[in-house]
């Protein structure tokens, strides 16, 4: 999220990740990637998109929410309102396309697994490197995807699954993933260790049981990966990224309450700001650090 917990790699790569997260912070089912380009479905809502006429939590605001902490590089500082990460720079262009100004903007601390659970939410959208999944929308609605992800191992350098090649490689290994994320999901359903996967709250206690040899390697986002080991744990690497399973994109979308009204409207500024443009600069700027890493077949 997520899996399966940030400006991007200021020393070069937390997905991601989220933690959820996932990475993710996601964090879920196979059923990801399956259904990562296509949102929920959702009433037609309001009909006119403009600040004034939308139903928000608050009349005149835009409620936002994500997990605490606010990683690197999806974060900057731990403060998701200062504008700067990724996500952070993507909440306030989505807000200025439903026209909001920053002034607006309110941001709610929700956790990771709070934000796609079933019941009602306390914010207009959540966005926390969750991964859209057929699961997931039964107790959500998502936006269109504004980030395609892959999922990463990453180890410590003197690791002998550092030099892993394939996920047949690392089946031997004790892995760690943040709860309910896709990253967990990589290790229970590509991985498939023979040992039973550590299975942590947040991204951070991840990362202390790789730096302190508790297990061997975790699974999270690529750009958290990066980060990782650029920033947080430099005794570590990125031993390489799964391909995305039958050809379709993981895709990190905005969360929804069920059924909102916003979904449409939501949906319309996400993919605006893909077709502007705008998001493949948001991406060049605060992602621009994850280069690729190796393929594990």
């Amino acid at each position: 999220m997520h899996l399966t917990a940030r400006s991007f790699l200021p020393a070069v790569f937390v997905l991601a990740v989220a933690a959820a997260t996932g990475c993710a912070p996601q964090e879920t089912s196979s059923s990801d990637e399956s259904s990562a380009s296509t949102p929920s479905s959702a009433p037609s809502g309001a009909s006119s998109c403009d600040a004034a006429t939308l139903a928000t939590e608050t009349k005149g605001k835009l409620t936002v929410g994500t997990d605490k902490p606010a990683y690197a590089p999806w974060f900057e500082d731990d403060d998701p309102a200062n504008g700067k990460g990724f996500e952070s720079a993507v909440a306030y262009s989505v807000a200025k396309a439903l026209g909001f100004g920053k002034d607006q903007v309110v941001w709610q601390t929700v956790p990771f697994n709070n934000s796609f659970a079933p019941g009602e939410k306390n914010f207009d959208f959540d966005i926390n490197q969750v991964s859209i999944s057929d699961e997931r929308k039964r107790a959500v609605d998502f936006s269109s995807g504004y980030y395609e992800v892959r999922q990463t191992v990453v180890a410590l350098k003197k690791s002998p699954y550092a030099g892993a090649k394939s996920a047949a490689d690392l089946k031997g290994a004790k892995l760690g993933a943040q709860v309910g994320t896709t990253s967990l999901d990589t290790i229970n359903e590509v991985i498939k260790p023979t040992q039973q996967p550590a299975v942590f709250q947040k991204n951070d206690f991840a990362k202390s049981a790789l730096r302190n040899g508790q297990v061997d390697a975790i699974v999270v986002d690529l750009p958290t990966a990066f980060y990782i080991t650029s920033a947080e744990v430099p005794d570590a690497e990125v031993v390489g990224q799964f391909a995305n399973s039958a050809g379709t994109a993981e895709q990190f979308g905005l969360v929804l309450d069920k059924g909102s009204a916003l979904t449409t409207c939501v949906t319309q500024a996400v993919d605006g700001l893909r077709e502007d443009g705008t998001l493949a600069a948001l991406e060049k700027q605060w992602l621009s650090d994850a280069v690729d890493a190796p393929v594990l077949k």
